[in-house]
């Protein structure tokens, strides 16, 4: 196992040099040294004081409410996703209805489209083990149902868009608050996630400790929500025909009374480095390179939310004009 620990830490050292934190600039980069420093590198990296350089309205309108729903009034409905414990979209212990036998399967959640304000009020009246709900969907929501906030932010982020040689393929929008938790998963593109209020917490592992995650195939679930004279009730149902999904198995963060077998588990994660820990304040834009693996929770604003931007891109192909001859 040592010599194991040891080259973890050589490729970490090669590729992410000894620091064991994210590096934080204090100012948007340059394109060039975005690309050579970090997206070539594959090197997640915060920037500081975006809210003095870009100089969104959105980083002081959105933090309230009433402004929100003022501007979205007259905009179609919203999706809005529901689950019991704001943990969509991972894995969860459910027992076979007809054989008794109890597995985990990969549970998406329930998705509704309501108007802004009934969807606003969703995530503020949340109550963990009844209903979570979280704004959001990863179709390029933000371009797609809130076009109309579009002139309070930057359509895409000029110095990244100069650098990985395209524009964003989508941008989507999150408000939820500290109830909604990301499992540990990884994307396939380049991410520009945009802190708008509130804190975004991430715990982040690079492509190379992908062993480390106990990928396997797990069969796809959804949750089904339904209200009867103010009873509210989940339903958590496979998929039929059956499909499966590759998903991380590791929970960083069990309770006490399972700790010791999550450990015994998957001790390849827990007895081996730490992930990266960094907080993503208001302000501040974490880039987070394709196929690292983050576990995401968060902390509300003073009004109760936590709203964030992501920029989705493709790999960069390299083939820009700083790599030219």
């Amino acid at each position: 196992m040592q010599e194991v620990k040891k080259l973890w830490d050589e490729v970490r050292e090669l590729s992410l040099g000894s620091n064991s934190t994210i590096e934080r600039l204090e100012s948007p980069p340059t394109p060039l040294q975005f690309l050579r420093d970090y997206v070539s590198q594959n090197k997640p990296c915060i920037i500081k004081n975006v809210s003095l350089h870009h100089q969104w309205p959105a980083f002081s309108l959105w933090p309230h409410p009433s402004y929100l729903s003022k501007t979205l009034s007259s905009s179609p409905p919203v999706s809005v996703h529901l689950s019991p414990n704001g943990r969509a979209d991972s894995l969860v212990t459910l027992t076979h209805p007809r054989s008794g036998e109890i597995s985990q399967c990969f549970a998406s959640a329930h998705v509704e489209r309501l108007p802004f304000d009934e969807a606003l009020q969703l995530v503020s009246n949340s109550k963990n083990g009844d209903v979570v709900a979280y704004l959001q969907q990863q179709n390029d929501c933000f371009r797609d149902e809130y076009s109309v906030l579009g002139s309070d932010c930057d359509e895409h982020i000029a110095w990244a868009t100069e650098a990985l040689g395209c524009y964003p393929e989508a941008v989507n929008l999150w408000i939820g608050n500290q109830l909604s938790e990301t499992s540990f998963h990884k994307d396939h593109y380049e991410n520009l996630y945009t802190v708008v209020s509130g804190q975004k917490h991430f715990l982040l592992l690079p492509p190379t400790d992908v062993h480390r995650m106990y990928i396997r195939q797990y069969p796809a679930a959804h949750y089904s929500y339904s209200r009867v004279n103010d009873v509210e009730r989940f339903t958590l149902e496979l998929e039929e025909p059956v499909r499966y999904v590759p998903w991380c198995s590791v929970n960083p963060y069990p309770s006490p009374e399972t700790r010791e077998s999550e450990m015994a588990k998957f001790p390849l994660y827990f007895n081996g480095p730490k992930p990266f820990e960094c907080t993503v304040n208001a302000g501040e834009i974490l880039y987070l390179p394709s196929m690292w693996f983050h576990h995401v929770r968060q902390s509300p604003d003073d009004n109760g939310y936590t709203i964030a931007l992501n920029y989705c891109k493709a790999k960069a192909s390299f083939l820009c004009p700083y790599f030219k001859i």
